[in-house]
């Protein structure tokens, strides 16, 4: 219950953080008049339009070394970075954190995640988690199977979270931009 009220927490300060596509100007931060969120210091909440950090949210957009020292400041530093430079929508630079969290980097600015493991820090908006079971998941409002995914059991929660089932169980939760090759 504490958990769903500090996601709850998370993704008010996210929505007030921030107008979509619109990260705050320095200026702006300076100023004071950025709004910043109230949470958990030690939790990380996953959204369709970006990341909840400790206390900072951000929208996809956001700068990247801001993501990244936010996300170090809660999961610890990133395990590994990879860069991907053939991807269909454009170079990525991915970062691995512990809790199985990989965030994608386009230009320096945040544009997508990908949770792979369940974990105690890490929460996503949504009715659905990774290990939820299929039926679980199919009764989630939103979603909807990705009909002829080549990588697999792919579907979708509403229109900015997707996902993958394996054996059973949600596997994989995604928003933002990716490097799958489909």
């Amino acid at each position: 219950m504490i958990r769903k009220a500090l996601l709850g927490l998370s993704i008010l300060a996210l929505g007030s953080a921030c107008d979509s596509g619109r990260v705050p100007s320095p200026a702006d931060q300076q100023a004071g008049s950025a709004p910043t969120a109230q949470v958990d210091s030690d939790l990380v909440a996953l959204h369709g339009e970006g990341i909840v950090a400790g206390a900072e949210a951000f929208y996809f957009a956001a700068g990247r070394s801001e993501v990244q020292s936010a996300l170090a400041a809660t999961l610890g530093e990133a395990t590994r970075t990879e860069q991907q430079d053939e991807c269909g929508a454009g170079p990525v630079v991915s970062s691995i954190y512990p809790g199985g969290l990989t965030v994608n980097f386009q230009s320096d600015s945040l544009a997508g995640w990908t949770l792979s493991e369940a974990s105690e820090t890490i929460v996503v908006d949504s009715d659905v988690a990774i290990g939820t079971a299929r039926d679980e998941a199919e009764a989630a409002p939103g979603f909807a199977p990705m009909e002829g995914s080549t990588l697999g059991e792919e579907f979708m929660l509403g229109d900015e979270l997707g996902g993958l089932i394996e054996d059973g169980a949600v596997s994989m939760l995604y928003a933002g931009t990716q490097c799958f090759f489909r």
